[in-house]
């Protein structure tokens, strides 16, 4: 199998419809246009009510497995994603009433078909807020609110951790000597 050749653009809408080029890999990218990139993934274009109209507007720019079509290995990078229209539920309190612990559930929340874009961003191109993240922000601000726009734009990230995770340099059934904390014995 090849390896996806992502899109370069500024934004997702010039990646979907008139990229500067397509890299497997970062530095690829960073050479081809002379700059930092970034690879991001956003959603882009219309929200559609039911996945079968969102594969009927991008036929054959994405897997379709109920007609057998799908684009070529190196042009994975779109995909369709379902998300919540509109603001989602407000948790529910427990009522602990007539042997019930929780309200009778409320009606599901309506959902939308978006298409996702996986791209190299352009590291000087205009982009989103980049937001801090959340533990950090709350040490910083000294006693001050957190601006609106930036308590956004953390809370419509992902979580990142603090530093990378380290690799697991034991299995599930293997443990430390505690006399020699350098020998790694199997664990019965």
């Amino acid at each position: 199998m090849s390896a996806i050749l992502f899109p370069i653009a500024a934004n997702a809408e010039q990646a979907l419809s008139q990229p500067l080029g397509r890299a497997a890999r970062e530095r690829d990218a960073a050479r081809s246009v002379g700059g930092d990139v970034v690879f991001t993934t956003e959603a882009v274009g219309p929200a559609f009510l039911d996945e079968a109209a969102a594969l009927a507007a991008y036929v054959g720019r994405i897997a379709d497995p109920g007609r057998r079509i799908s684009p070529a290995g190196e042009d994975l990078y779109l995909r369709l994603a379902e998300q919540i229209d509109g603001r989602p539920r407000r948790p529910v309190e427990p009522i602990f009433a007539e042997g019930r612990r929780w309200p009778a559930p409320e009606e599901a929340p309506r959902t939308v078909w978006r298409l996702r874009i996986s791209y190299w961003r352009i590291g000087s191109a205009e982009r989103p807020l980049d937001a801090p993240q959340a533990r950090k922000a709350r040490r910083a601000r000294d006693g001050a609110a957190i601006a609106a726009d930036t308590l956004k734009a953390i809370a419509s990230q992902p979580l990142r951790p603090v530093k990378p995770q380290q690799g697991l340099d034991i299995g599930l059934f293997e443990v430390r000597l505690p006399e020699a904390p350098h020998i790694i014995v199997p664990d019965e």
